[in-house]
């Protein structure tokens, strides 16, 4: 745990009791804080109370007397749509409002490090799609290297769960919007931009307010390395505005399929192979088409996302060439979950919009494709131009039919549920296709979340490949 700093025997108002939440509150308690805690939700203050944390009812007309801060866990509004009447009511009272990252970057830095050989860092990644796949193998590649890692935030452990730094140790956050928007401290060693693609829009009053929420990493406190994927135009925005011209290496641009020659440090990927230049020369070359974990040319620009931030910490090419061939891939993101026969089975659960479903579809070059679940608006017609390596499609879930409409020519059947999807992709596939789950929606029609319609799939492969 991250004991916070700062409020020594000051109240301080915690809203949201999730995972974040609760260990927020025990955080601010082991820091000498007094924590009051609330949610709207009977069971989530129940969970609290079980925990040994008194609710405060934050809807009172006094709750805020002699409160401190409030802090707020990252799905709660603040601002778009609408904010909550307790966020906004603390903003009319002054009570300054931050989150968990805030209070970590606050707080991470104590007097211990004065005796290490080494500072610890920090490696913050965001950006639309491929965030926790590149937080993923930036610790893996770390922790290849035996170097003590740790990692949190929107994957894995709350940021204030993880235990204190240790001499040279390096923690890698993945961080969403929600997160960056509204933490008062930001001041990671080296931030990390994958790319930028329309979500959340409702909660950030559109694209602008979306990219101005990440673009915080970056501007509030001054990251020592920026590594800035350049395939869209914020990103190419994103990387000016931090460098102080073309050779300015402390911006490292990484891309998928464009050349980076002109620049003090870029890394890109082409054609299968990963590149890294500095000033002007090729210092480095990988072949990425043998790494099993990281298929597709989506998966290409998270390797460079993640090879550009481990080489700012003076790990080697090789070093780091030998960890992306470990490393296994995250379950549910192009996750291989099965083969038989020449015919590989593939879990991209997490792609629950176009844009990541598209990403996968054109990972493979012939894809019996598994979609379907709560359709988003617009559905699929959007993925028009990637259906040219699909064989046959096979829909499920609420909106099977409307996907139906909006395929074309491309051969499909309107299956409902899991089981008949699997059963029936595996019956017609051929050696040298892959069964690929990538709904391009969202999951709640049929399952609680992604994971478990990830979970679903895989075990019907496995039951089938068992039979």
């Amino acid at each position: 745990m991250i004991p916070v700093q700062g409020y020594e025997g000051r109240r301080v108002a915690v809203l949201g009791l999730g995972r974040s939440g609760l260990a927020t509150a025990a955080a601010l308690r082991a820091g000498g804080a007094e924590p009051l805690v609330w949610d709207d939700s009977p069971e989530a203050r129940e969970k609290a109370e079980a925990a040994g944390f008194a609710p405060h009812d934050l809807t009172r007309q006094n709750a805020f007397d002699d409160v401190a801060l409030l802090v707020v866990s990252p799905g709660i509004p603040h601002l778009y749509p609408s904010p909550n009447p307790v966020i906004a009511r603390a903003m009319e009272l002054g009570v300054p409002v931050d989150n968990d990252i805030g209070l970590f970057f606050r707080s991470f830095a104590t007097k211990d490090w004065d005796a290490f050989d080494q500072m610890p860092r920090v490696i913050c990644v965001t950006g639309s799609n491929g965030k926790s796949t590149t937080t993923a193998l930036i610790h893996h590649i770390i922790e290849d290297s035996g170097r003590p890692t740790q990692m949190a935030g929107n994957i894995g452990r709350g940021v204030l769960d993880i235990d204190p730094a240790q001499d040279g140790e390096v923690v890698v956050l993945e961080l969403s919007s929600y997160q960056t928007d509204l933490a008062r401290a930001l001041t990671p060693d080296v931030a990390v931009f994958t790319n930028l693609s329309p979500d959340h829009l409702d909660r950030h009053g559109g694209m602008g307010g979306y990219f101005a929420a990440k673009r915080r990493l970056f501007t509030e406190g001054g990251p020592d390395r920026a590594v800035i994927g350049v395939d869209e135009a914020e990103g190419r925005y994103l990387a000016n505005q931090l460098g102080m011209g073309a050779a300015d290496d402390r911006v490292i641009r990484i891309s998928s399929g464009q050349k980076l020659e002109g620049f003090g440090w870029a890394v890109f990927a082409r054609k299968g192979f990963l590149s890294e230049w500095r000033r002007g020369k090729q210092v480095a070359s990988i072949d990425l088409r043998a790494i099993s974990g990281l298929p597709g040319a989506h998966n290409h620009q998270n390797a460079c996302a993640a090879y550009a931030a481990c080489r700012t910490l003076g790990l080697s090419p090789k070093q780091i060439e030998g960890a992306l061939s470990s490393f296994a891939g995250l379950p549910h993101r192009s996750q291989l979950v099965g083969e038989r026969g020449g015919v590989r089975f593939v879990n991209d659960s997490k792609a629950t919009n176009v844009d990541s479903a598209a990403k996968a579809l054109q990972a493979f070059p012939r894809i019996r494709w598994i979609a379907g679940g709560l359709g988003k608006d617009g559905g699929i017609a959007a993925l028009a131009p990637h259906l040219g390596s699909v064989a046959k499609a096979y829909f499920i879930g609420h909106s099977a039919r409307d996907f139906a409409l909006q395929v074309g020519t491309t051969p499909h059947e309107i299956c409902e549920t899991m089981d008949r999807a699997v059963a029936r992709a595996a019956e017609e596939a051929e050696a040298g296709e892959v069964v690929l789950l990538a709904p391009a929606a969202a999951s709640f029609d049929q399952y609680p979340n992604f994971e478990k319609r990830g979970e679903d799939f895989a075990a019907k492969v496995a039951a089938i490949l068992a039979g």
